[in-house]
């Protein structure tokens, strides 16, 4: 007896965009066309993000002297005041 996967956004509703349901692991073994515009633009945002966290942790450890366990353990420390 096989389950039935929920019909996918796109055939109830054409304004939504998303990918139909898939199971599990099925785009790991087939070829699919993705959206490079969109998944370009994702993986901009990703490597902005990356690198503003990166330069949040310099700073950071430039203005304590110590580095990330220790900027979390003063966290903690002021936190648990």
């Amino acid at each position: 007896m096989s389950k039935e996967l929920p019909t996918p956004a796109p055939e109830r509703d054409p304004s939504f965009l998303y990918e139909p349901v898939e199971r599990f692991g099925e785009s790991m073994t087939t070829a699919k066309p993705w959206n490079a515009k969109a998944l370009e633009g994702v993986e901009l945002l990703n490597g902005r993000t990356a690198m503003v966290g990166f330069a949040a942790a310099l700073i950071g450890e430039l203005l304590t002297g110590k580095g990330m366990v220790g900027q979390l353990g003063l966290m903690l420390q002021w936190y648990l005041r």
